[in-house]
C-alpha cells in the first residue's frame, strides 16, 4: 500500500487511514506544541530526537509524519525516506490543518 501513497497527503486521508489502524502517526513538534494541542493515538518523537530513535519506528506500516503546519514533517519524511523507510509520508498542512478539517476540538495555535 505504501508504494501507492504519494509523498504527501492529505488530513482527510490521513483520518481514515489512522482510523483504520493502517498507519502510524509520527508527531515530530517540540514538548510546549504538544502540550497545547496533540492528536490521541500519534507517536511523538521530537523532529531532533529521530535519527537516534530510528529503531522505535517500525516498517510494518507506513508512517505518516506531522508537525505544526507540514515543513518540518516534510523534512523528516525526506529524511526517513533516505534512511530506507521507503513507507514514509508526510501530512499537508499539519496539526493545524488537522484542527480545521478533521477535529475541531484540537486547539490551534501561533
Amino acid at each position: 500500500m505504501s508504494q501507492s501513497l504519494p509523498l504527501d497527503l492529505d488530513v482527510q486521508t490521513v483520518k481514515q487511514l489512522f482510523d483504520r489502524g493502517a498507519i502510524v502517526l509520527l508527531d515530530c513538534r517540540e514538548a510546549h506544541e504538544v502540550a497545547v494541542a496533540r492528536i490521541e493515538g500519534a507517536v511523538w518523537i521530537p523532529m531532533r530526537e529521530i535519527p537516534s530513535r530510528l529503531s522505535e519506528l517500525g516498517q510494518d506500516r507506513p508512517i505518516v509524519v506531522y508537525c505544526h503546519h507540514g515543513g518540518r514533517s516534510r523534512q523528516v519524511t525526506q529524511f526517513l525516506r533516505r534512511q530506507g523507510f521507503a513507507n514514509a509520508h508526510n501530512m499537508a498542512g499539519g496539526i493545524d490543518a488537522w484542527s480545521l478539517l478533521v477535529d475541531p476540538t484540537i486547539p490551534r495555535y501561533d
